[in-house]
């Protein structure tokens, strides 16, 4: 049985074989910042939110599987870039952020920046869950002369600040 994703991604494919219309088609890979819904379930998000809170950190198996995280401004900036392309280039391009982190590493660095004394607990790991989640941007670097520029600890120290509001204010 085919993905979601990937019977739109071949419907998408189809659509601009058949009728010759421009389409532009991105990968996004893990993307976080201010606006999210706090209980949208994202690792970025469920960490922020459980200290906050001061809840233990969930991790799942041994929280050394790695993730790659692009803010939400360079994923935008990105898109931009693409859409202002001349010419007939469809895609796919991946956008995100190659640097990868542990989730123990990404659960210390929020623990630091929000201050929380969390402990971190482990859960079994998903059977789905993959080891790495890295996107390759080489097309994106080429084509769009674009690669991300906030680094992981300022813009979570940005979510945070949104997500610390929310919980104050009891919003979230």
């Amino acid at each position: 049985m085919m993905k979601a994703s990937a019977a739109r991604r071949r419907f998408f494919f189809d659509y601009y074989r058949q009728h010759r219309l421009g389409i532009r088609v991105v990968r996004i890979f893990n993307t976080y910042g201010p606006h999210m819904h706090p209980n949208d379930g994202r690792v970025v998000s469920n960490f922020i939110m459980q200290a906050l809170r001061g809840e233990p950190i969930t991790l799942y198996g041994d929280g050394l599987q790695t993730r790659s995280f692009c803010y939400c401004d360079d994923l935008l900036e990105a898109m931009n870039r693409y859409m202002d392309l001349p010419g007939d280039i469809p895609g796919p391009i991946n956008i995100g952020n190659p640097g990868e982190f542990t989730m123990i590493e990404l659960a210390e660095m929020v623990l630091r920046l929000t201050g929380a004394r969390s402990k971190l607990v482990h859960q079994p790991l998903p059977a789905d869950d993959p080891k790495q989640r890295r996107p390759d941007i080489t097309k994106a670097k080429a084509l769009l002369n674009w690669e991300p520029k906030v680094a992981l600890e300022e813009g979570l120290g940005r979510t945070i600040a949104y997500f610390r509001e929310l919980v104050e204010s009891g919003e979230a």
